[in-house]
């Protein structure tokens, strides 16, 4: 818990600290809200209440830095332990001799041709 006076105090006291696994914060001005969440980091944010973020079964709870990471609960739980890797796969079957450049064209004629195609 960390107390202080005016805002913007608090704000420099959670930058000049390692990232929270849980913000608390407790406000009824929606302005308030919206710049504590817009300037800060941190695992999960609960605004007027505490450790209910966690009970939602939807919601992702977890940490950034030293915290933790990643997140759990819900489809953060799956995606949190999956590696989604891209697959690309084309046939054979269609294989135009024009996506190949001419066997006789040296690598630095390619380079030049690059250049002057991204005009660069």
């Amino acid at each position: 818990m960390l107390e202080f006076d005016e805002l913007e105090e608090a704000l420099g006291l959670l930058r000049d600290r390692p990232t929270p696994l849980a913000l608390y914060l407790f406000s009824r001005d929606r302005t308030t809200q919206e710049r504590v969440l817009a300037v800060t980091r941190s695992g999960g944010v609960c605004i007027n209440d505490t450790v209910t973020h966690m009970v939602g079964k939807d919601l992702p709870f977890g940490g950034l830095g030293e915290s933790g990471l990643g997140a759990y609960h819900g489809k953060a739980s799956f995606d949190c332990f999956t590696h989604r890797r891209s697959v690309l796969r084309r046939s054979f079957a269609l294989d135009p001799k024009l996506r190949y450049p001419p066997p006789r064209l040296t690598l630095g004629t390619l380079k030049r041709a690059l250049r002057f195609l991204l005009g660069s």
